[in-house]
């Protein structure tokens, strides 16, 4: 990976080689700025006296990973730009753990007003939502993708911002073959949820087949493994299958039925919780993109698996975000690539919680223990002991000094604070680096394919939020 470069203003410049920032920082010349992601600012050089190139920001957002790349870009023929890879990095998103504390925290509140405890007369019903409301966990997903392109302008002259703006179709996933009148009606016209899934399954339980008894409408997968509402997870049953099925994986259910539980999980189709997600927060993105004032373009997701194909790299979402938009070809795409997790920044919850909702333990009233934080990066020098050596990663505190260390090779605790020096601060993110992927195929191809149709294939640059409206 390319190492970025700042001047003595803090602006940025072209990112260097690794090689050419070790013999600054050998020649005193420049100084350590930031770890990781590797930074240095030079002392003696500022922006008017550097040559900027154009580099472009690519972004494949996802529900689960986003993936970030930075280029160098230089016109070429009529197939498109040329790019040279800087930079490649992969977001991944916590969205899925902040519904399950939410769950939680529900479940909680649930179980304080059921208790007996003093009661509370509730608040007025006059909240509104503000517009563009988006639920935590989307807003998460929303929040870190911005904070990581603001990161990146402000360490890499980014001259251009490229967007893969995708769109998924739910009914059409559901059912390719759907046109027309069909379309517009939905699946569920003229049926109630309950008639829906009688109608569907005979009217019998699915489990003994029996009929003309009262049903019960069971999910194949229970809703507490993570089941949803929808028709296709819905099936007819009777009392005894449904109480006797209760809560356990339709698997263990009809362990010695396999015809049955094939015929079931067939019904069973793909969830679109992660569809739901990219569509939900894919125009806020993009307005947010643009009112950064820097240029923006949109591409489809058809043009960014085209540019892939075309050139023979594999499928990550750091490839993916350097493929995005009018591409001609790549230079220097096998780099390692920066894993980026969120983390958070703790918790303000008082005492933990078990499965069952009921307080567990207490947590500490202050965040700091002997100048540390939990998820700082630090290097702990241990001259004896089972933990001899010098040890490289993230803290998690203990109140009484010994603190345990997660590096790479896996989780160390028990090691005095005294051992530990701060590398640095924790920002809610930790930090890895995958190796470059593997493959046969060239970095550059000799001859590029004719290109494809325009139909499906949209690209739009806007300057400025006016030209959006």
């Amino acid at each position: 990976m390319q190492v970025f470069v700042l001047d003595k203003k803090k602006r940025p410049l072209m990112p260097c080689h690794p090689a050419r920032a070790r013999e600054l920082l050998r020649q005193k010349r420049a100084v350590v700025h930031r770890l990781v992601p590797f930074t240095i600012r030079l002392k003696d050089r500022l922006l008017e006296e550097s040559v900027v190139q154009p580099v472009v920001l690519g972004i494949d957002p996802g529900s689960k990973t986003t993936g970030l790349a930075l280029a160098r870009e230089e016109e070429a023929d009529k197939v498109g730009s040329v790019r040279h890879t800087l930079w490649l990095s992969e977001l991944h998103h916590r969205g899925a753990g902040i519904r399950k504390a939410l769950q939680q925290r529900a479940a909680c509140r649930r179980r304080r007003r059921s208790a007996n405890l003093r009661h509370r007369a509730p608040r007025f019903l006059n909240r509104r939502r503000p517009e563009g409301w988006l639920p935590p966990g989307l807003r998460h997903r929303l929040d870190t993708t911005l904070s990581w392109v603001s990161r990146l302008r402000r360490w890499a002259p980014v001259q251009r911002i490229v967007v893969e703006r995708v769109r998924f179709d739910t009914q059409l996933l559901a059912h390719p073959e759907i046109s027309g009148v069909e379309y517009q009606q939905g699946e569920l016209q003229g049926y109630e949820v309950r008639e829906y899934v009688l109608e569907k399954w005979g009217r019998a339980c699915v489990h003994c087949s029996q009929t003309d008894v009262p049903f019960q409408v069971d999910h194949v997968v229970p809703k507490k493994r993570g089941g949803s509402d929808r028709v296709s997870n819905l099936v007819p049953a009777c009392r005894d299958c449904n109480e006797a099925k209760s809560d356990q994986p339709i698997e263990v259910f009809l362990a010695n039925k396999p015809a049955l539980l094939t015929r079931i999980l067939a019904g069973l189709k793909q969830p679109l919780r992660d569809v739901a997600a990219v569509n939900a927060t894919r125009w806020a993105l993009w307005r947010t993109l643009v009112g950064t004032g820097v240029p923006v373009e949109a591409a489809s997701g058809g043009r960014t698996k085209w540019n892939r194909s075309r050139l023979g790299l594999p499928k990550t979402h750091a490839l993916d975000a350097l493929c995005v938009g009018i591409l001609g070809t790549v230079h220097a795409w096998r780099h390692a690539t920066q894993e980026i997790t969120a983390t958070g920044r703790g918790s303000h919850q008082r005492t933990n919680a078990d499965r069952s909702g009921f307080p567990h333990g207490f947590l500490a009233r202050t965040k700091t223990q002997f100048g540390f934080r939990t998820g700082d990066l630090v290097r702990a020098v241990v001259p004896t002991g089972k933990h001899r050596g010098t040890h490289t990663g993230h803290v998690a505190l203990r109140a009484s000094g010994s603190f345990n260390l997660r590096t790479a090779t896996g989780l160390r605790q028990g090691i005095g604070w005294h051992h530990f020096r701060l590398v640095q601060r924790a920002d809610g993110y930790r930090y890895a680096v995958a190796p470059p992927p593997s493959t046969s195929a060239p970095e550059v191809p000799t001859s590029a394919p004719p290109r494809p149709e325009r139909r499906g294939i949209r690209t739009r640059t806007v300057r400025s939020s006016q030209e959006l409206r």
